[in-house]
């Protein structure tokens, strides 16, 4: 069976994002990572894979909710390269070869701690078309999970995160599924992508 998208919701993502202009950041001494939203047809829904990073030292995301992605390495010839090199080493997924780039979303600064970090994230928009499950590959990933959308675009979906950063609690808009708590880059991510499809 194919996980391919429906025709219908495959043309309208592709036609939404088609003719988009991803903003850019710009700097030359910027750095470079991607990460790839996998897109995959369940019957009556679409769902994204998200990925649940590993407690780690050391780690500003460590244990996040995330997209599989990360740093660009100097033999990728670009983001999209990245995103698929980044995707096979931490959930075994071959997208190039599985899947089909539908469009990319707004660059965005990394923020870890106190702010801005000088990393910029490109998401690469992806359709999964083979019937391949992913799996935690490496040292960095603890899970992965299946997410539906229409399931984020419902209000219920939508929560808080509150954590302390210097003994003052802060809050965060955040999605909430199963016990899984989206929030921070992933979540912005995931709430430009639900505008610009809807």
């Amino acid at each position: 069976m194919s996980s391919r998208l429906p025709a219908m919701v495959l043309n309208h993502i592709r036609s939404r994002l088609a003719d988009y202009e991803p903003l850019r950041v710009e700097g030359s001494l910027i750095s470079r990572a991607a990460v790839a939203m996998i897109l995959r047809d369940r019957g009556d829904d679409t769902e994204v894979l998200l990925i649940q990073r590993a407690e780690r030292e050391g780690d500003p995301w460590s244990g996040h909710m995330a997209l599989p992605g990360g740093r660009q390495a100097r033999a990728d010839r670009d983001v999209i390269h990245t995103a698929a090199r980044e995707t096979r080493e931490e959930v075994g997924i071959d997208i190039q070869t599985h899947g089909q780039v539908l469009g990319v979303l707004d660059e965005l600064r990394a923020i870890a701690g106190h702010g801005p970090i000088d990393l910029v994230i490109s998401p690469i928009v992806w359709d999964l078309r083979a019937p391949v499950e992913p799996s935690p590959c490496c040292a960095e990933v603890e899970d992965t999970v299946w997410v539906p959308l229409s399931f984020l675009q419902r209000p219920t979906a939508r929560g808080i995160y509150r954590c302390a950063l210097d003994g003052i609690e802060q809050e965060y808009p955040a999605y909430c599924y199963r016990g899984y708590t989206v929030w921070g880059l992933t979540h912005r991510i995931l709430s430009r992508f639900l505008e610009l499809v809807r």
